[in-house]
This record gives C-alpha cells, sequence and structure tokens, in this order.
C-alpha cells in the first residue's frame, strides 16, 4: 500500500464509477447537497468500495467545493469519463436559452423613456431587469452606475451581472460610433425614429447617414424588429433585418403599407380612434387584440402627450417580442408614470404650485416640437411660459430649429443656454434662439434673455401666476427640480390667492422630493427660499 493517495505526490487514480455501491453513490450525493453545491468531490475512506458503507464501514474525510477532474478524464486504471461535459449538461440542459434575452433601443428621441417603460414591463412581471440609459445602468431599478451609459462599455457591465435575466439596452449614436454595440446579436430591436441631432459630428453630416448607422441593432435582431412606420427612414431600414417578425408601429390607423402588412398575417402595433378615446391595437398573425386605452396610460397625460403614447406603444411591441404576455403589458403601461423618480427629465409634472410646471430634457427641435403640441393640447387658464435652450455643440441651423419648434406654442420666452457652453460664447446660444423667434413672429416685448440656468429657472418660477403653464427645457434635471420643488409662492404676490403648499410645507411633507440628493437642505436667507447642499456654498 502506498503512503499517498494525491495524484501530484505520485498516487494512482483508479475510475471505480461503475462498480461503486449505490449506497455509497447515495451517501456522496447527499453530502454534497447537504452543503448546498451544485457540484462537489467527497473524499471517502472504505476497505471496499464495492460493498455498503452500512456493511463496511467509512467515513467522509472532506468535501471538496472545487473538485479536480483529471483523474477521472485519464485515470491510471478504469475507463475514461467526460466528467466535465456532464457538469456543463447539468449547468445548461439540452433546449434550454444560455443568453439573457436583450432589447435593443435606438433612435433620435424617446429612447430613454421607451427603455424605462419596457423595463418597466418586464420588472413588473417578476424580472430582474438590467438596463442602460442616458441616466445611467440600472439593475433592478437601482441605479449601479450614475452618467450617460448608453455604449458598448454599459452594455457589458449588465450583461456580465450574474443576477439579470432581461437586458434592456439603449443604444446611441456615440457608442456605436466609438466602439460598437457591444453584442454581436439581440433578441428584439427597436429605431423608434430618426431626425436631426448631432449632424455635423464624427463624420455623420447627414439624415441618410445618421439612418444608417441606427440599423445596426435592427440588422443583428433576431427574434423580432420594431420599426416607426411613420418615419420613412426607419421604414427602409425593413429591408437589412434578418430577424423573424417584424412589426410595424403607426399612429395613423389608415396607413396603407401597415394595412398590407397585417392583410399578410405581419404584426404591428397600431393607435386607433373609438368613441372612447384611442386604443392601443395589435394585429398578429391575423388576429387584433385591444391592448389599451391610451388615458389609462399616467405616461401620456390621459392620451394628451402622444409622443409618450408612442413610446409606450413601441415597448408594448418589444415586450411582446420577448415573450410577455398583453395582461402583463397591460399591467406594466397601467403602473408607470412619468415622474422625476421614474423617468428623470423627461416630461416631469409639478402640480404642487397654484401653476404647473413641466421639466423636460428636450434638446433638438422634434423633441421640443413633441413638447409644444403637448402644450397646445393642455388646457391652461393663464398665460404659456417657456424656459428654452439649446446645446452649444449644435450646428447654427439645428439651434434655429429648434426655435421654430417652439414658436407659436407660448406666450413668454425666456432663451438660456446650458452649463457648458461647448464652445459658444456666453449668450451666443440664447441669443440666436431670440434672434429666430423674432424672425418667426414672436414680439420682441415677450422674449427674455437670461444666459444662466438656475436664474432662467428661478425667473420663470417668479413671474409664473395661478393656473398658467411653465414649461422647463432643462439641462440639470436635479438642478432645476430642487428648484421647482422648493419655490415658495408668495400669496400677496399671486393676486390675492394665498398658496395653500408653501415650500417649507411641501418638502416636510413630501421628502420623496429631494431623494435625487438625500444631502440637499431647504436654506432661506436674504436670497429667498433656496435647495442647498450642507457641505457647499452654491446653490
Amino acid at each position: 500500500m502506498r503512503s499517498t493517495f494525491t495524484l501530484y505526490t505520485g498516487g494512482t487514480a483508479i475510475d471505480l464509477t461503475d462498480v461503486v455501491h449505490p449506497d455509497n453513490r447515495e451517501m456522496a450525493v447527499r453530502a454534497v447537497q447537504s452543503i448546498d453545491l451544485d457540484v462537489g468531490g467527497v473524499d471517502f475512506l472504505t476497505s471496499d468500495i464495492t460493498q455498503s458503507y452500512k456493511e463496511v464501514g467509512g467515513a467522509i474525510v472532506e468535501i471538496n467545493a472545487a473538485p479536480g477532474f483529471r483523474m477521472h478524464v485519464a485515470p491510471s486504471e478504469g475507463e475514461p469519463r467526460d466528467v466535465s461535459g456532464k457538469v456543463m449538461d447539468m449547468l445548461f440542459p439540452q433546449g434550454t436559452p444560455s443568453r439573457i434575452p436583450i432589447a435593443s433601443i435606438t433612435g433620435t428621441n424617446g429612447k430613454t423613456t421607451t427603455s424605462r417603460i419596457l423595463a418597466h414591463i418586464l420588472k413588473t412581471a417578476g424580472h430582474t431587469v438590467g438596463m442602460t440609459s442616458t441616466d445611467g445602468v440600472y439593475i433592478d431599478g437601482r441605479l449601479s452606475v450614475k452618467g450617460d451609459m448608453t455604449g458598448p462599455t454599459s452594455a457589458h457591465i449588465v450583461l456580465r451581472d450574474p443576477t439579470v435575466d432581461f437586458a434592456v439596452l439603449e443604444t446611441a449614436r456615440g457608442g456605436l460610433l466609438r466602439a460598437g454595440l457591444g453584442y454581436r446579436r439581440c433578441d428584439v430591436a427597436a429605431c423608434l425614429n430618426v431626425a436631426s441631432d448631432h449632424l455635423g459630428l464624427r463624420g455623420i453630416d447627414t439624415l441618410e447617414q445618421l439612418a444608417e448607422l441606427k440599423r445596426i441593432p435592427i440588422e443583428v435582431a433576431r427574434n423580432t424588429a420594431v420599426l416607426n412606420a411613420d418615419d420613412e427612414l426607419c421604414l427602409r431600414m425593413a429591408d437589412y433585418t434578418q430577424a423573424e417578425h417584424l412589426c410595424y408601429v403607426t399612429m395613423n390607423p389608415a396607413h396603407s403599407l401597415v394595412k398590407e402588412h397585417i392583410q399578410a398575417g405581419g404584426r404591428a402595433m397600431v393607435l386607433e380612434q373609438g368613441i372612447y378615446g384611442d386604443m392601443i391595437t395589435l394585429y398578429d398573425n391575423g388576429t387584433h387584440f385591444q391592448l389599451l386605452w391610451t388615458h389609462l396610460i399616467p405616461a401620456t397625460m390621459e392620451g394628451k402627450a402622444t409622443h409618450n403614447v408612442q413610446n409606450a406603444m413601441f415597448a408594448a411591441a418589444l415586450a411582446f417580442g420577448m415573450g410577455k404576455s398583453l395582461d402583463d403589458i397591460r399591467h406594466g403601461l397601467r403602473t408607470f408614470n412619468s415622474t422625476i423618480f421614474q423617468a428623470p427629465g423627461r416630461m416631469n409634472v409639478f402640480d404642487e404650485h397654484p401653476f404647473r410646471v413641466i421639466l423636460d430634457y428636450g434638446h433638438n427641435a422634434a423633441a421640443i416640437q413633441s413638447i409644444g403640441q403637448l402644450v397646445d393640447r393642455l388646457e391652461v387658464g393663464g398665460r404659456r411660459i417657456c424656459v428654452l435652450a439649446a446645446p452649444g455643440d449644435r450646428r447654427d441651423e439645428d439651434i434655429r430649429a429648434i426655435a421654430q419648434a417652439a414658436a407659436g406654442h407660448f406666450d413668454y420666452y425666456i432663451c438660456k443656454a446650458d452649463d457648458n457652453r461647448r464652445g459658444r460664447g456666453e449668450d451666443e446660444v440664447p441669443q440666436m434662439l431670440r434672434a429666430q423667434l423674432l424672425e418667426d413672429g414672436e414680439r420682441d416685448d415677450v422674449i427674455e434673455v437670461i444666459p444662466g440656468e438656475p436664474t432662467a429657472v428661478t425667473t420663470s418660477l417668479e413671474m409664473a401666476r395661478e393656473g398658467d403653464l411653465v414649461v422647463i427645457f432643462g439641462d440639470d434635471i436635479e438642478r432645476c427640480w430642487k428648484q421647482i420643488a422648493g419655490h415658495e409662492v408668495e400669496g400677496e404676490d399671486q393676486a390675492g390667492v394665498e398658496s395653500e403648499r408653501p415650500a417649507q410645507s411641501f418638502v416636510e411633507e413630501n421628502p420623496e422630493a429631494f431623494m435625487l440628493d438625500p444631502g440637499a437642505e431647504l436654506i432661506r436667507d436674504e436670497r429667498g427660499v433656496r435647495i442647498a447642499r450642507v457641505d457647499e456654498d452654491s446653490d
């Protein structure tokens, strides 16, 4: 008998799998399971492994959580066995998916909101969702990494997380240009729209070039490609997809191409008019399903925010492509709100003042136009006040287009600049906006230039009266929201109407309003009421 049994010190490995007694095999399995292991190696001492330990005795020396396979693959005696293959078959049974489902969402506007709605639908259906967006990386609804995380690096963070079972990845132009997608294929993909934004940067000078770039997720989708049938550039992408299903989204129930697609058994998400309002209807394989009235989706402001109606339709189409039931989709849509907590900077509404405030991150002409159309549909008793801005790194014609999109929808304009001027002068952008508003017929006395965002926001809130609507196109969303929530309305300044909800009362009764920055506090001094961090001197 040798004095060692370890292979590394000269021991002999004899494979006895075929002759081990069933009692000994069952004992080893139970020992591994008792310490909650999927794979384990049991060191068992006995005089004869072919006899039951109940008869000849024996003892367990140790259980290895990471046992070696070499003695079975190449034993000194006995038949070699593919142990690692058996382990892989246990971890990944034949026919079960080995990859988590991926949804890739691209386009010019609406990507973040659509991603959030889809992630919410999947979460309420019981899944652990990893999401990337311009706000950051979220794992199961919790912010993991803050910042603009829409490129391949952020996708890897989600796809490597062992707790995630569904990935919702916002896919933006910048990441695609720098380093590609970050994954070879996705299960479902959507292109929401292609509009003028970031043109003239990094070699993308035309809408056609931008569309070609945003077509990449559509090209690698395997199950479903979702396209905006109301956007010609999106429609052309249908010729490049290899997905099993092609789903069109349209706000026009009379769309001729979509009708032909439906008649051929294709899939489509259509907004149809009914006696009780607009109904989102799903067509698939010759059958149609009424999904939900748009006024029942909180994020659409009773169906008036048609851009969020469209975002909800895309999210529903993507969820259906990922195998979610209509009931799961309905529940997700009915419980998603465009609040500062669920969708920061995406049409956040504040109704705690005598006037209404809407905060939005719109930064291109198409986004401004969508909010302007919403403003036209809202019942506003007083004035419509707009705080307008444009990113400094856009072309001059893009900045002018933003002013053109806003013109005619508001009664008063405050033109400001983003904190980062991006190569422009201190008040260059707001002056360009002012000049274009004047050219579009707005009067000089209803336009004011205030370059700094904090001052511009404060001015809009101070001039607002009961029944007014203030729309703020913000850059620093957290700071803007704190200014809005912390603004104190003086009763004498509101045409004799005393505010029932002063700022201090609101903060005390709604501490969640400052969840974006737990270190914030309300400061009263000669400058009025403002929000500040306890460890900072600035506003």
